[in-house]
């Protein structure tokens, strides 16, 4: 029988001491990991929880280790990743935009490169699902109003609400260059041990849903952030019946214009996992 493991990754705030002074302060990135993992489990997932002051660099990439070392053909893995997104320059010249996207864990970001060469270790045959609610980018979007809509629980706001629901899950950029300078040498030491990995070099399928798009920020509010609150609505409590690709169609439309959802596919293209009338089984 398929075996699904499933990693729910959140960070209501950094170390700052590892960032120098900044907190990156959020709301609701615990409550998305506890959500997430909610699904997963009604779904016979077994989850791992990994938030804030344990979500380092270690601890996340242990975790991909493990499930890489457990999972054979035809498991699924599932990650929730809910935090900070950031850019730092590329590093070995792989990306068209010239940034290594990352996710702002606790103790340091963790590039893109290094989520590939962990995606690598795994055997053919297994599917990974990622849903990141973050921002891949490291321009700041403040244009936050219309995003209100789809906060579960939020209506009316009230003035203090407003302001919670308007932060970015975008690391500023100056925290970024601030960060990318004064760990320059960390930051190539890993790009060195993380070579570039070719999207055929990877066995497993990956699917990523994302919050936003590469050139956009995703939001954070007071209970979810925007994209999970609407991926939560579209699932319904497991009455949602379709493939991911119609999870995400859903959700995109019941997104605002300023953060769209994006979902891709790298690693061994598996159709029957893709477009299977079944998002979140395994």
């Amino acid at each position: 029988m398929a075996r699904g493991i499933s990693i729910h990754i959140g960070l209501n705030s950094v170390d700052a001491a590892r960032y120098g002074g900044w907190p990156g302060t959020l709301n609701a990135c615990e409550f998305d990991a506890h959500d997430m993992k909610a699904i997963a489990e009604n779904m016979g997932f077994t989850p791992t929880m990994i938030l804030t002051r344990e979500a380092t660099s270690d601890r996340v990439l242990g975790a991909l280790q493990s499930a890489a070392n457990e999972l054979v053909a035809g498991d699924t893995l599932l990650i929730s990743y809910s935090g900070h997104g950031g850019q730092i320059p590329d590093l070995d010249g792989d990306e068209p935009d010239h940034a290594d996207e990352t996710w702002v864990l606790y103790d340091r970001q963790i590039l893109d490169d290094e989520l590939y060469v962990a995606y690598s270790k795994f055997a053919r045959g297994v599917r990974i699902v990622i849903f990141s609610d973050s921002c891949h980018s490291g321009s700041v979007s403040r244009d936050a109003p219309p995003p209100y809509l789809g906060f579960a629980g939020l209506t009316p706001l009230d003035v203090g609400q407003a302001a919670q629901a308007a932060l970015s899950r975008a690391m500023p950029p100056e925290i970024a260059q601030r960060d990318f300078l004064h760990r320059r040498d960390t930051y190539l030491a890993i790009a060195d041990k993380n070579p570039s990995v070719e999207q055929d070099e990877i066995a497993p399928c990956v699917l990523l849903i994302s919050g936003c798009q590469d050139n956009q920020t995703s939001l954070d509010g007071v209970h979810n952030g925007l994209f999970t609150a609407n991926l939560l609505t579209v699932w319904n409590g497991g009455t949602f019946k379709g493939s991911y690709e119609r999870l995400h169609a859903q959700v995109v439309r019941r997104m605002p214009s300023s953060q769209t959802p994006r979902l891709g596919v790298v690693g061994q293209y598996d159709g029957t996992f893709v477009k299977a009338d079944s998002a979140f089984t395994h």
